[in-house]
């Protein structure tokens, strides 16, 4: 038990930091232009790196999360809303289950 207040506070330490030190050494707005596209661009790098591979393990099968990857990344890539994506990306796995399974 001693031992999980001891790694909730290192966590706790850990988040705050992460949140706090920014704020400290970035008094004034950020003008560099290449710093400015870098930041803004870290929320999705970071989205994309915890999603794709949780993706691609979701199913058994491996081609049955590629394709509803695919159909999830062409629609966003179109501009669709979230809840269309998803549903798609949820139908297109499946119907690629149904060939799959009726193939073979």
């Amino acid at each position: 038990m001693h031992d999980f207040f001891v790694y909730a506070v290192v966590m706790m330490a850990v988040a705050y930091l992460v949140r706090a030190v920014p704020f400290t050494l970035f008094r004034r707005k950020v003008k560099n232009r290449f710093v400015r596209s870098f930041l803004y661009y870290i929320p999705y790098a970071v989205l994309t790196a915890m999603t794709v591979p949780a993706a691609w393990y979701a199913t058994s099968s491996l081609a049955v999360s590629t394709c509803g990857l695919g159909v999830a990344a062409i629609l966003a890539y179109r501009g669709r809303g979230l809840v269309t994506v998803s549903l798609a990306a949820c139908a297109g796995a499946f119907v690629m289950m149904l060939l799959l399974r009726l193939a073979g």
